[in-house]
């Protein structure tokens, strides 16, 4: 339950103070952009189940995925435009709020981290 309101906090609350950090003036709709960066979870329709309450969706979805993240990343680096630059700085915070909640249920789960791609991605052998 309290993994639940953590999860939904930070994607919905916590990026209120992002925007507001990001543009005093336009805080509000730095908020609803950022808000839409939640279009990202558009992806989970192609996974089958669609909702596996023991699944860590980073890695596992294509918008999620390692590729994605490096994007992601480097848009924050190095995209001046402010909006853009803004909807990269939401998505990396989603990818960071969908991790914080992998490593939860890793923490209740240790079948659900070997069976993720985040294991794959520090296990890689030679």
């Amino acid at each position: 339950m309290l993994q639940t309101i953590v999860h939904y906090f930070l994607h919905f609350i916590a990026i209120g103070a992002i925007a507001y950090w990001y543009d005093k003036e336009h805080w509000k709709l730095n908020w609803l952009i950022l808000l839409a960066t939640m279009l990202v979870d558009a992806d989970h329709i192609f996974a089958t189940p669609l909702f596996d309450p023991n699944r860590c969706g980073i890695g596992f979805h294509p918008l999620h995925s390692e590729a994605a993240i490096m994007v992601y990343i480097l848009g924050v680096a190095f995209v001046r435009h402010k909006i853009f630059r803004l909807i990269f700085i939401g998505l990396l915070f989603h990818m960071l709020t969908d991790f914080i909640d992998c490593l939860w249920m890793f923490s209740h789960c240790e079948e659900c981290y070997f069976s993720s791609e985040i294991y794959k991605w520090f296990n890689v052998s030679g």
